[in-house]
Protein backbone atom coordinates (compact mmCIF):
# COMPACT_ATOMS: atom_id res chain seq x y z
CA UNK A 1 0.00 0.00 0.00
CA UNK A 2 1.36 3.43 -0.90
CA UNK A 3 1.80 5.42 2.17
CA UNK A 4 0.30 8.92 2.64
CA UNK A 5 2.08 9.67 5.48
CA UNK A 6 5.87 9.23 6.18
CA UNK A 7 7.43 10.24 9.48
CA UNK A 8 10.99 9.41 9.35
CA UNK A 9 13.33 9.54 12.59
CA UNK A 10 11.57 12.54 14.80
CA UNK A 11 12.86 13.99 17.76
CA UNK A 12 11.45 16.28 19.76
CA UNK A 13 12.73 17.50 23.85
CA UNK A 14 11.43 19.38 26.27
CA UNK A 15 13.30 20.82 29.04
CA UNK A 16 14.57 17.80 31.15
CA UNK A 17 12.62 15.50 29.19
CA UNK A 18 13.67 13.90 25.73
CA UNK A 19 10.00 12.85 24.54
CA UNK A 20 10.79 11.75 20.80
CA UNK A 21 13.75 9.50 20.54
CA UNK A 22 13.86 9.04 16.17
CA UNK A 23 10.86 7.85 15.81
CA UNK A 24 9.55 6.59 12.57
CA UNK A 25 6.44 5.30 11.42
CA UNK A 26 4.48 5.43 8.06
CA UNK A 27 0.46 5.15 7.18
CA UNK A 28 -1.35 4.14 3.68
CA UNK A 29 -4.28 5.48 2.46
CA UNK A 30 -7.30 4.20 3.87
CA UNK A 31 -5.11 1.97 7.20
CA UNK A 32 -6.54 2.46 10.68
CA UNK A 33 -2.67 2.24 12.29
CA UNK A 34 -3.03 2.03 15.97
CA UNK A 35 0.10 3.86 18.46
CA UNK A 36 0.19 2.73 21.66
CA UNK A 37 2.41 3.13 24.52
CA UNK A 38 2.69 4.04 28.11
CA UNK A 39 2.39 7.55 29.27
CA UNK A 40 4.98 9.23 28.30
CA UNK A 41 5.92 7.10 25.84
CA UNK A 42 5.41 9.97 23.27
CA UNK A 43 2.32 9.61 21.30
CA UNK A 44 0.72 12.92 22.27
CA UNK A 45 3.52 14.87 21.06
CA UNK A 46 3.67 12.99 17.72
CA UNK A 47 0.38 13.79 17.57
CA UNK A 48 0.77 17.62 18.57
CA UNK A 49 3.71 17.54 16.63
CA UNK A 50 1.82 16.29 12.94
CA UNK A 51 -1.38 19.02 14.29
CA UNK A 52 1.13 21.70 14.03
CA UNK A 53 1.01 22.71 17.82
CA UNK A 54 5.13 21.84 17.79
CA UNK A 55 7.79 21.74 15.85
CA UNK A 56 10.02 18.40 15.52
CA UNK A 57 14.00 19.19 16.47
CA UNK A 58 14.80 16.99 13.72
CA UNK A 59 13.64 14.58 11.11
CA UNK A 60 10.81 14.84 8.39
CA UNK A 61 7.09 14.43 7.73
CA UNK A 62 6.52 13.19 3.72
CA UNK A 63 2.64 13.56 3.17
CA UNK A 64 2.14 12.01 -0.26
CA UNK A 65 6.30 11.76 -0.93
CA UNK A 66 6.65 15.33 -0.43
CA UNK A 67 8.28 16.87 2.59
CA UNK A 68 6.43 19.36 4.36
CA UNK A 69 6.61 21.82 7.57
CA UNK A 70 3.93 21.71 9.63
CA UNK A 71 4.47 25.34 11.56
CA UNK A 72 0.28 25.53 13.13
CA UNK A 73 -2.57 24.03 13.22
CA UNK A 74 -3.30 25.94 10.16
CA UNK A 75 -1.13 24.23 7.79
CA UNK A 76 -1.66 20.94 9.22
CA UNK A 77 -5.28 21.71 8.25
CA UNK A 78 -4.28 22.51 4.94
CA UNK A 79 -2.78 19.14 4.53
CA UNK A 80 -6.34 17.92 5.30
CA UNK A 81 -4.76 16.84 8.66
CA UNK A 82 -7.75 16.67 11.48
CA UNK A 83 -7.13 16.05 15.23
CA UNK A 84 -9.51 14.70 17.92
CA UNK A 85 -7.16 15.50 21.27
CA UNK A 86 -7.64 13.64 24.37
CA UNK A 87 -7.50 16.99 26.46
CA UNK A 88 -10.60 18.66 25.10
CA UNK A 89 -10.19 22.22 23.60
CA UNK A 90 -13.66 23.85 23.24
CA UNK A 91 -15.03 27.05 24.09
CA UNK A 92 -17.62 26.52 26.61
CA UNK A 93 -19.54 29.73 25.84
CA UNK A 94 -20.02 29.11 21.96
CA UNK A 95 -22.68 26.83 20.77
CA UNK A 96 -21.79 23.26 19.58
CA UNK A 97 -21.71 24.54 15.64
CA UNK A 98 -19.81 27.29 16.49
CA UNK A 99 -17.14 25.41 17.88
CA UNK A 100 -17.62 22.76 15.44
CA UNK A 101 -17.22 25.46 12.63
CA UNK A 102 -14.40 27.64 14.61
CA UNK A 103 -12.18 29.57 12.33
CA UNK A 104 -13.85 28.09 9.04
CA UNK A 105 -17.72 29.75 9.56
CA UNK A 106 -19.41 29.89 6.13
CA UNK A 107 -20.56 33.68 5.61
CA UNK A 108 -22.62 35.70 3.32
CA UNK A 109 -23.18 39.45 2.44
CA UNK A 110 -20.03 39.57 0.01
CA UNK A 111 -17.42 42.12 1.71
CA UNK A 112 -19.21 42.27 4.63
CA UNK A 113 -18.65 38.59 5.48
CA UNK A 114 -21.67 38.11 7.64
CA UNK A 115 -21.65 34.76 9.56
CA UNK A 116 -24.37 32.51 7.92
CA UNK A 117 -25.44 30.70 11.76
CA UNK A 118 -28.64 28.81 9.59
CA UNK A 119 -26.17 27.03 7.65
CA UNK A 120 -23.65 26.59 10.35
CA UNK A 121 -26.57 24.78 12.64
CA UNK A 122 -27.63 22.59 9.38
CA UNK A 123 -23.76 21.31 8.71
CA UNK A 124 -23.55 20.82 12.36
CA UNK A 125 -26.22 18.57 12.86
CA UNK A 126 -25.65 16.84 9.27
CA UNK A 127 -22.39 16.03 10.96
CA UNK A 128 -23.71 14.88 14.85
CA UNK A 129 -26.57 12.83 13.23
CA UNK A 130 -24.08 10.84 11.66
CA UNK A 131 -22.40 10.63 15.15
CA UNK A 132 -25.92 9.79 16.77
CA UNK A 133 -25.42 12.50 18.92
CA UNK A 134 -28.37 13.06 20.99
CA UNK A 135 -27.87 16.62 21.59
CA UNK A 136 -28.65 19.41 19.03
CA UNK A 137 -25.83 21.84 17.29
CA UNK A 138 -27.60 25.11 18.40
CA UNK A 139 -26.71 23.64 22.66
CA UNK A 140 -23.91 25.65 24.26
CA UNK A 141 -21.47 23.73 25.27
CA UNK A 142 -20.93 24.59 28.69
CA UNK A 143 -24.32 22.38 29.12
CA UNK A 144 -22.88 19.40 28.02
CA UNK A 145 -21.70 16.02 29.59
CA UNK A 146 -17.83 15.53 29.31
CA UNK A 147 -18.72 12.29 27.17
CA UNK A 148 -20.93 15.07 24.58
CA UNK A 149 -17.75 17.66 24.31
CA UNK A 150 -16.08 14.22 23.46
CA UNK A 151 -18.22 14.01 20.47
CA UNK A 152 -17.98 17.81 19.17
CA UNK A 153 -14.30 17.29 19.15
CA UNK A 154 -14.89 14.19 16.88
CA UNK A 155 -17.81 16.31 14.73
CA UNK A 156 -15.12 18.75 14.56
CA UNK A 157 -12.53 16.33 13.01
CA UNK A 158 -15.42 15.23 10.95
CA UNK A 159 -16.20 18.62 9.31
CA UNK A 160 -12.51 19.20 7.98
CA UNK A 161 -13.24 16.24 5.35
CA UNK A 162 -9.75 14.95 6.34
CA UNK A 163 -7.95 12.51 4.89
CA UNK A 164 -5.67 12.00 7.92
CA UNK A 165 -7.56 12.29 11.12
CA UNK A 166 -5.82 11.93 14.34
CA UNK A 167 -7.51 9.75 17.13
CA UNK A 168 -5.85 10.62 20.73
CA UNK A 169 -8.27 8.54 23.08
CA UNK A 170 -11.29 9.19 21.40
CA UNK A 171 -13.86 6.98 23.69
CA UNK A 172 -11.99 7.78 26.55
CA UNK A 173 -15.38 9.75 27.80
CA UNK A 174 -17.84 7.66 25.93
CA UNK A 175 -20.36 4.87 26.68
CA UNK A 176 -20.41 1.59 25.30
CA UNK A 177 -23.17 2.76 22.65
CA UNK A 178 -21.10 5.63 21.57
CA UNK A 179 -17.73 4.11 21.42
CA UNK A 180 -20.04 1.02 19.08
CA UNK A 181 -21.21 4.30 16.73
CA UNK A 182 -17.95 6.02 16.79
CA UNK A 183 -15.86 2.32 16.03
CA UNK A 184 -18.27 1.91 12.88
CA UNK A 185 -17.89 5.50 11.62
CA UNK A 186 -14.15 4.73 11.86
CA UNK A 187 -14.84 1.68 9.56
CA UNK A 188 -17.10 3.67 7.28
CA UNK A 189 -14.13 6.41 7.11
CA UNK A 190 -11.55 3.61 6.08
CA UNK A 191 -14.31 2.24 3.27
CA UNK A 192 -13.56 6.52 2.49
CA UNK A 193 -9.87 5.68 2.05
CA UNK A 194 -9.34 8.08 4.80
CA UNK A 195 -6.16 7.29 6.82
CA UNK A 196 -6.58 6.97 10.54
CA UNK A 197 -4.26 7.12 13.37
CA UNK A 198 -5.86 5.84 16.40
CA UNK A 199 -4.25 6.36 19.91
CA UNK A 200 -5.64 4.28 22.79
CA UNK A 201 -5.36 2.50 25.75
CA UNK A 202 -8.39 0.48 25.50
CA UNK A 203 -6.40 -2.03 23.38
CA UNK A 204 -9.87 -4.56 22.63
CA UNK A 205 -10.65 -1.75 20.51
CA UNK A 206 -7.29 -1.48 19.24
CA UNK A 207 -7.87 -5.54 18.42
CA UNK A 208 -10.64 -4.51 16.74
CA UNK A 209 -9.62 -1.20 14.44
CA UNK A 210 -6.11 -1.37 13.86
CA UNK A 211 -4.53 -2.69 10.75
CA UNK A 212 -1.54 -2.77 11.96
CA UNK A 213 0.10 -1.43 15.73
CA UNK A 214 3.23 0.61 16.21
CA UNK A 215 4.17 0.60 19.91
CA UNK A 216 6.35 3.72 21.33
CA UNK A 217 8.37 2.67 24.95
CA UNK A 218 10.31 5.66 26.11
CA UNK A 219 9.62 8.10 22.99
CA UNK A 220 11.28 5.41 20.64
CA UNK A 221 9.97 2.97 18.11
CA UNK A 222 9.81 -0.56 20.53
CA UNK A 223 7.89 -2.93 17.73
CA UNK A 224 5.33 -3.52 14.95
CA UNK A 225 2.84 -5.64 14.83
CA UNK A 226 0.96 -6.68 12.11
CA UNK A 227 -2.87 -9.03 11.51
CA UNK A 228 -2.80 -11.80 13.48
CA UNK A 229 0.42 -10.50 15.90
CA UNK A 230 -2.01 -7.93 17.50
CA UNK A 231 -3.19 -9.62 20.69
CA UNK A 232 -3.34 -7.91 24.42
CA UNK A 233 -0.49 -9.77 25.50
CA UNK A 234 2.30 -8.85 22.84
CA UNK A 235 0.77 -5.33 22.86
CA UNK A 236 1.53 -5.23 26.79
CA UNK A 237 4.66 -6.68 26.26
CA UNK A 238 6.36 -4.12 23.66
CA UNK A 239 4.82 -1.44 25.58
CA UNK A 240 6.13 -2.00 29.16
CA UNK A 241 9.19 -4.49 28.12
CA UNK A 242 8.05 -7.20 30.13
CA UNK A 243 4.88 -9.16 30.85
CA UNK A 244 2.48 -7.65 33.02
CA UNK A 245 -0.06 -9.32 35.04
CA UNK A 246 -2.85 -6.86 37.20
CA UNK A 247 -2.86 -8.96 40.50
CA UNK A 248 -5.86 -10.05 41.70
CA UNK A 249 -6.95 -7.68 44.45
CA UNK A 250 -7.50 -9.08 47.77
CA UNK A 251 -10.86 -8.11 48.50
CA UNK A 252 -10.24 -8.98 52.46
CA UNK A 253 -12.73 -8.71 55.19
CA UNK A 254 -16.45 -8.95 53.61
CA UNK A 255 -18.58 -5.70 53.98
CA UNK A 256 -21.24 -7.42 56.28
CA UNK A 257 -18.10 -7.64 58.72
CA UNK A 258 -16.76 -4.22 58.32
CA UNK A 259 -17.31 -0.69 60.22
CA UNK A 260 -19.76 2.13 58.37
CA UNK A 261 -17.68 4.97 57.65
CA UNK A 262 -19.78 7.20 56.03
CA UNK A 263 -23.17 7.40 55.28
CA UNK A 264 -24.71 9.31 52.46
CA UNK A 265 -28.48 9.89 52.68
CA UNK A 266 -31.16 10.88 51.03
CA UNK A 267 -29.09 12.99 48.97
CA UNK A 268 -30.64 14.89 45.82
CA UNK A 269 -28.96 17.11 43.56
CA UNK A 270 -29.84 19.19 40.75
CA UNK A 271 -29.49 17.14 38.01
CA UNK A 272 -32.12 14.90 39.12
CA UNK A 273 -33.99 16.81 42.10
CA UNK A 274 -36.77 14.21 42.61
CA UNK A 275 -34.75 11.17 43.10
CA UNK A 276 -32.74 10.62 46.15
CA UNK A 277 -29.65 8.22 46.61
CA UNK A 278 -28.49 6.16 50.14
CA UNK A 279 -25.45 4.65 50.05
CA UNK A 280 -23.16 3.42 52.98
CA UNK A 281 -19.04 3.10 52.67
CA UNK A 282 -17.94 0.24 55.17
CA UNK A 283 -14.16 1.13 56.36
CA UNK A 284 -11.34 -0.06 54.09
CA UNK A 285 -13.64 -1.18 51.58
CA UNK A 286 -13.94 -0.20 48.13
CA UNK A 287 -17.36 0.66 46.56
CA UNK A 288 -17.92 0.55 43.20
CA UNK A 289 -20.62 2.77 41.01
CA UNK A 290 -21.45 2.09 38.08
CA UNK A 291 -24.15 3.31 36.31
CA UNK A 292 -24.13 4.82 32.01
CA UNK A 293 -23.34 8.09 31.18
CA UNK A 294 -26.03 10.41 32.75
CA UNK A 295 -26.54 8.45 35.60
CA UNK A 296 -26.09 11.42 38.00
CA UNK A 297 -22.92 9.30 39.59
CA UNK A 298 -20.66 12.67 38.84
CA UNK A 299 -23.15 14.89 40.15
CA UNK A 300 -23.25 12.97 43.84
CA UNK A 301 -19.34 13.18 44.04
CA UNK A 302 -19.55 16.61 43.50
CA UNK A 303 -22.74 17.24 45.88
CA UNK A 304 -20.62 15.13 48.63
CA UNK A 305 -17.04 17.09 48.46
CA UNK A 306 -19.61 19.93 48.82
CA UNK A 307 -18.38 22.01 44.92
CA UNK A 308 -22.05 21.51 44.09
CA UNK A 309 -24.82 22.44 46.47
CA UNK A 310 -27.17 19.39 47.74
CA UNK A 311 -31.03 19.91 47.29
CA UNK A 312 -31.19 17.71 50.64
CA UNK A 313 -29.61 14.96 52.32
CA UNK A 314 -26.94 14.80 54.80
CA UNK A 315 -23.07 13.06 54.95
CA UNK A 316 -22.94 11.12 58.35
CA UNK A 317 -19.79 9.38 59.61
CA UNK A 318 -20.44 7.35 63.31
CA UNK A 319 -23.59 8.67 63.39
CA UNK A 320 -23.44 12.10 63.25
CA UNK A 321 -24.64 14.37 60.36
CA UNK A 322 -22.16 16.19 59.06
CA UNK A 323 -22.03 19.68 57.53
CA UNK A 324 -20.97 20.11 54.01
CA UNK A 325 -21.47 23.47 52.25
CA UNK A 326 -18.07 24.08 50.48
CA UNK A 327 -14.97 21.50 49.95
CA UNK A 328 -13.66 23.22 52.44
CA UNK A 329 -15.62 21.77 54.77
CA UNK A 330 -15.50 18.15 53.02
CA UNK A 331 -11.85 18.21 53.39
CA UNK A 332 -11.90 19.48 57.32
CA UNK A 333 -13.14 16.25 57.52
CA UNK A 334 -10.92 14.29 55.63
CA UNK A 335 -13.22 13.85 52.68
CA UNK A 336 -11.61 14.33 49.27
CA UNK A 337 -12.40 13.90 45.42
CA UNK A 338 -10.34 12.48 42.81
CA UNK A 339 -12.49 14.33 40.02
CA UNK A 340 -13.37 12.82 36.34
CA UNK A 341 -11.70 16.05 34.56
CA UNK A 342 -8.21 16.13 36.42
CA UNK A 343 -7.02 18.93 34.04
CA UNK A 344 -9.94 21.34 35.01
CA UNK A 345 -11.17 20.53 37.93
CA UNK A 346 -8.31 18.60 40.07
CA UNK A 347 -5.00 20.41 39.06
CA UNK A 348 -3.83 24.02 38.29
CA UNK A 349 -1.48 23.31 35.41
CA UNK A 350 0.32 26.22 34.74
CA UNK A 351 1.72 25.49 38.19
CA UNK A 352 4.34 22.97 39.07
CA UNK A 353 4.36 19.68 40.67
CA UNK A 354 5.50 20.80 44.37
CA UNK A 355 2.69 23.53 44.11
CA UNK A 356 -0.08 21.52 43.09
CA UNK A 357 1.05 18.89 45.83
CA UNK A 358 1.21 20.60 49.19
CA UNK A 359 -1.54 23.77 47.56
CA UNK A 360 -4.88 22.13 49.99
CA UNK A 361 -2.18 21.58 53.33
CA UNK A 362 0.22 24.99 52.84
CA UNK A 363 -0.88 25.64 56.85
CA UNK A 364 1.32 22.57 57.51
CA UNK A 365 4.11 24.16 55.65
CA UNK A 366 4.19 27.78 57.16
CA UNK A 367 5.39 29.47 60.55
CA UNK A 368 3.65 32.60 61.15
CA UNK A 369 1.60 32.73 58.29
CA UNK A 370 5.00 32.29 56.10
CA UNK A 371 5.59 29.74 53.70
CA UNK A 372 8.73 27.76 54.82
CA UNK A 373 10.00 26.38 51.07
CA UNK A 374 12.02 23.52 53.04
CA UNK A 375 9.12 22.07 54.79
CA UNK A 376 7.21 22.25 51.27
CA UNK A 377 9.87 20.77 49.51
CA UNK A 378 10.44 17.87 51.33
CA UNK A 379 7.03 17.25 51.63
CA UNK A 380 6.58 17.43 47.88
CA UNK A 381 9.64 15.42 47.07
CA UNK A 382 8.32 12.25 49.69
CA UNK A 383 5.14 12.12 47.83
CA UNK A 384 6.98 12.07 44.22
CA UNK A 385 9.01 9.15 45.68
CA UNK A 386 5.94 7.24 47.45
CA UNK A 387 3.98 7.68 44.31
CA UNK A 388 6.55 7.06 41.86
CA UNK A 389 5.68 10.55 39.81
CA UNK A 390 8.34 10.63 37.19
CA UNK A 391 8.90 13.97 36.94
CA UNK A 392 12.25 16.31 35.79
CA UNK A 393 11.89 17.78 39.10
CA UNK A 394 8.88 18.90 41.57
CA UNK A 395 9.38 22.54 39.86
CA UNK A 396 8.62 20.92 36.34
CA UNK A 397 4.46 22.24 35.71
CA UNK A 398 2.43 20.08 35.82
CA UNK A 399 1.20 20.46 32.10
CA UNK A 400 3.83 18.90 31.24
CA UNK A 401 3.79 15.66 32.52
CA UNK A 402 1.67 12.64 31.33
CA UNK A 403 -1.86 11.68 32.11
CA UNK A 404 -0.91 9.16 34.57
CA UNK A 405 1.72 11.35 36.37
CA UNK A 406 -0.93 13.77 36.36
CA UNK A 407 -3.47 12.01 38.08
CA UNK A 408 -0.54 10.99 40.67
CA UNK A 409 -0.16 14.17 41.37
CA UNK A 410 -4.35 14.90 42.31
CA UNK A 411 -3.72 11.71 44.42
CA UNK A 412 -0.41 13.43 45.87
CA UNK A 413 -2.25 16.06 47.81
CA UNK A 414 -4.86 14.32 49.16
CA UNK A 415 -2.74 11.01 50.53
CA UNK A 416 -0.81 13.14 53.25
CA UNK A 417 -3.75 14.20 54.63
CA UNK A 418 -5.06 11.52 56.87
CA UNK A 419 -8.09 10.89 54.35
CA UNK A 420 -11.29 8.82 55.54
CA UNK A 421 -13.10 8.55 52.50
CA UNK A 422 -11.59 9.22 49.28
CA UNK A 423 -14.50 9.41 45.80
CA UNK A 424 -12.52 8.45 42.48
CA UNK A 425 -14.14 9.50 40.03
CA UNK A 426 -13.06 8.02 36.77
CA UNK A 427 -10.01 7.26 38.51
CA UNK A 428 -8.14 5.82 35.30
CA UNK A 429 -9.42 7.75 32.75
CA UNK A 430 -6.94 7.97 29.60
CA UNK A 431 -4.38 5.94 31.31
CA UNK A 432 -1.63 3.16 30.56
CA UNK A 433 -1.99 -0.06 31.70
CA UNK A 434 0.93 0.29 33.57
CA UNK A 435 -0.37 3.05 35.85
CA UNK A 436 -3.10 1.51 35.78
CA UNK A 437 -1.81 -1.04 37.52
CA UNK A 438 -0.38 1.82 39.80
CA UNK A 439 -3.15 3.80 40.63
CA UNK A 440 -5.61 -0.12 41.53
CA UNK A 441 -2.65 -0.88 44.34
CA UNK A 442 -2.80 2.71 45.72
CA UNK A 443 -6.29 2.61 46.07
CA UNK A 444 -6.38 -1.31 47.34
CA UNK A 445 -4.10 0.06 50.15
CA UNK A 446 -5.78 2.82 50.93
CA UNK A 447 -8.48 0.57 51.87
CA UNK A 448 -6.21 -1.68 53.54
CA UNK A 449 -5.44 1.18 55.93
CA UNK A 450 -9.08 1.78 56.74
CA UNK A 451 -10.16 4.85 54.17
CA UNK A 452 -13.43 4.13 52.81
CA UNK A 453 -13.43 4.90 48.91
CA UNK A 454 -15.89 5.32 46.13
CA UNK A 455 -14.81 4.76 42.79
CA UNK A 456 -16.87 5.86 40.07
CA UNK A 457 -15.96 4.10 36.25
CA UNK A 458 -17.68 3.52 32.96
CA UNK A 459 -15.04 0.37 32.39
CA UNK A 460 -16.45 -2.81 33.39
CA UNK A 461 -13.12 -4.34 34.10
CA UNK A 462 -12.36 -2.06 36.16
CA UNK A 463 -15.39 -2.47 38.26
CA UNK A 464 -15.35 -5.68 38.53
CA UNK A 465 -11.60 -6.29 39.03
CA UNK A 466 -11.46 -3.55 42.31
CA UNK A 467 -15.02 -3.21 44.03
CA UNK A 468 -15.78 -5.32 47.09
CA UNK A 469 -19.50 -3.95 46.46
CA UNK A 470 -21.18 -2.15 43.13
CA UNK A 471 -23.64 0.06 43.93
CA UNK A 472 -25.94 0.65 40.58
CA UNK A 473 -27.15 3.72 39.44
CA UNK A 474 -29.89 5.02 36.79
CA UNK A 475 -31.02 8.31 36.14
CA UNK A 476 -29.95 9.86 39.73
CA UNK A 477 -31.23 6.89 42.00
CA UNK A 478 -29.42 3.73 43.44
CA UNK A 479 -31.30 0.58 41.52
CA UNK A 480 -29.32 -2.07 43.45
CA UNK A 481 -26.35 -2.90 44.98
CA UNK A 482 -24.32 -6.39 44.80
CA UNK A 483 -21.96 -7.83 47.00
CA UNK A 484 -18.69 -9.00 45.79
CA UNK A 485 -19.77 -12.48 44.63
CA UNK A 486 -22.64 -11.23 43.02
CA UNK A 487 -21.09 -8.98 40.70
CA UNK A 488 -21.23 -10.08 36.91
CA UNK A 489 -21.07 -7.80 33.69
CA UNK A 490 -24.69 -8.67 33.26
CA UNK A 491 -26.08 -8.03 36.53
CA UNK A 492 -24.46 -4.30 36.60
CA UNK A 493 -26.26 -3.68 33.06
CA UNK A 494 -29.40 -5.30 33.97
CA UNK A 495 -29.28 -2.58 37.37
CA UNK A 496 -28.07 0.20 34.90
CA UNK A 497 -31.02 -0.05 31.97
CA UNK A 498 -33.37 -1.49 33.86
Amino acid sequence: MTAILQIERVSKSFPGVKALDSVSLSVASGEILALVGENGAGKSTLMKILAGIHRPDSGTIRIEDQAVVLRSPRDAAGYRIAVIHQELELIDTLDVAANVFLGREPTWGGPAKLLDSRRIWLEADKILARLGSPFSSRMRVSELSLAHKQMVEIARALSLNARIILMDEPTSSLTTGETERLLSLIEELKRDRVSIIYISHRLAEVQRVADRVVVLRDGKNAGELRDSEITHDRMIQLMVGRDLKAPAPDAGMPSGHRQVSFEIQKFRTTAYPNEEVSIAVHEGEILGIAGLVGAGRSELARAIFGVEKALSGTVATSGTALSIKSAHDAIDYGIYLVPEDRRELGLITGMTVKENITLPSLRRHTVNGLIRNTRETDAAKQSCEALHIKTPTIDTRVENLSGGNQQKVVLAKWLSMSPKLIVFDEPTRGIDVGAKSEIYNIMRSLADQGVAIMMISSDMEEILANSDRVAVMREGRVTGILDRSECTEEAIMRLAVA
